[in-house]
Parts: C-alpha cells; sequence; structure tokens
C-alpha cells in the first residue's frame, strides 16, 4: 500500500521550472534512492513534502490524507499533522550550536510536550546509543565530527517517531572517511524497515540499499526501476550518461 502518492508536482522559480510533472509513489517499507545530476530538481521535489516548498500544482497525498490536492493546501492544522509523519534530515546537519547533543534530540519533543520528561529522556538516551554517540550526549556541535553532526540528525529526526524518513543528500556535506558511519546507520535503518526517501549522489547506498531508485534530471522523473535494473540496464540516454559519469 503507498504510504506517499506524488502526482503531477509542477514547481517554478519565475520563469525557471524546477518541477515538471513529477509523479511517483512510495510504499511503506520503501527505501527510495533518488538520484540524478545537480540542479535536476530532487531536493526541490523532497522538500517539498514536508511542506519546506510550495509547488504550483500537482498533489501530494500521505497515509491517505492530502497535504495538497491539485494545487490547493489543506488547512495549516492538518498540514502539520501530515508532516509531523515524516523526518527530514538536511545536508548541513542544521543543529543548534547552543545545545549539546542531548539537548538537541529533546527540545522538539519537550516544546511538543508529547512525552513525559523522564521518557523523553530515555528515548533521546536510546537513540544515541542506536547511532554510536551515547559518550558525546553532553558535548555541543561544534566538538563533533561532520559525520557525528550528520548521526545526531538522524537520531534527533527519530526523536519525533516518523513513519517515513527523508535525506537530503545526507553524505555530501562530509569527508569521504565520515560517509561510511552515516550510510551505515541508514543502512541499519533499512535492515529495521524503516520508510525512507534518500536524495544522495552515493551509488553504492543505492545499489546496495536501496530497493528502488528513481532518476531525475531537468526537473523530470527520467525513469524508475530496482536499483538491479536501472543500473545495469538503464532505457534512456540521459540514464546511460549520467551513471556513465558517476560509476566510474
Amino acid at each position: 500500500m503507498s504510504i506517499i502518492e506524488v502526482s503531477n508536482l509542477k514547481k517554478s522559480y519565475g520563469d525557471l521550472e524546477v518541477l515538471k510533472q513529477i509523479t511517483f509513489d512510495v510504499n511503506k517499507n520503501d527505501v527510495v534512492a533518488v538520484i540524478g545530476p545537480s540542479g535536476s530538481g530532487k531536493s526541490t521535489m523532497l522538500r517539498s513534502l514536508v511542506h519546506l516548498e510550495e509547488i504550483n500544482s500537482g498533489s501530494i497525498c500521505v497515509s491517505g490524507d492530502y497535504l495538497v490536492k491539485d494545487g490547493v493546501y489543506s488547512k495549516s492544522q492538518e498540514i502539520k499533522k501530515i508532516t509531523s509523519k515524516m523526518g527530514m534530515v538536511f545536508q548541513h546537519f542544521n543543529l543548534f550550536p547552543h545545545m549539546t547533543v542531548k539537548e538537541n534530540l529533546e527540545v522538539a519533543p519537550r516544546m511538543l510536550k508529547k512525552q513525559p520528561a523522564h521518557l523523553i529522556q530515555q528515548q533521546s538516551a536510546d537513540l544515541l546509543e542506536k547511532v554510536g554517540l551515547s559518550d558525546r550526549a553532553t558535548a555541543y556541535p561544534a566538538n563533533l565530527s561532520g559525520g557525528q553532526k550528520q548521526r545526531v540528525a538522524i537520531a534527533r529526526a527519530l526523536m519525533m517517531n516518523p513513519d517515513i524518513l527523508l535525506f537530503d543528500e545526507p553524505t555530501s556535506a562530509l569527508d569521504p572517511e565520515l560517509t561510511g558511519e552515516v550510510l551505515q546507520v541508514m543502512k541499519h535503518l533499512a535492515e529495521e524497515h524503516m520508510t525512507m526517501i534518500v536524495v544522495t549522489h552515493e551509488m553504492g547506498f543505492a545499489k546496495e540499499v536501496a530497493n528502488r531508485a528513481i532518476f531525475m534530471d531537468n526537473g523530470e522523473i527520467i525513469e524508475s526501476g530496482h536499483p538491479d535494473n536501472l543500473f545495469t540496464n538503464p532505457q534512456y540516454d540521459r540514464t546511460k550518461a549520467f551513471l556513465n559519469r558517476s560509476l566510474k
């Protein structure tokens, strides 16, 4: 059953059309890798799912509820309810520099009063253990490596118990030696059947972990399918050219 249904998304900045009739769906427990050259609209598409970008037309349905239908957005309370089902992990971490790791994880649940304080503290401790950072709970972001910051960002997204995790190029700001530790956490999440949409340049991750790959170029989905098929037998010249560059 589809947990996300996207149909005919269009988005323009003035005369620049960045999304052109984007249509796809995501099933529960899918790991979808979105690949393509820079500037192809991947991040704009992802951000539109959590209302960080407003589309011009089209529909986005999450777990049966419409965030936007035929270009008309739901009321703000409904938008909050729908977007709360999704967690977002950004390219540049977006941690609060004046808060410790533990405080970064706990600030949103505390503000929303979703649980008693002792349960929030227990959850943050469990998630820091999950991402291998139990010993960094009282550290500040400035004292963490890029890989550690991104693992904290993943744990922070998981604090809200999302049904779906969205990753916007989570390793592109990292040195190669730090990329592996973040991808390992993401791989474990996939093994636990977390539904994920991952905009990425990491072709190895897409091939190994994703069960679906979407190739975007120039604001369009050119083709999609199982990574085994898309990587070894692409149907379109644009896909072939991109993969020839990316897999060298």
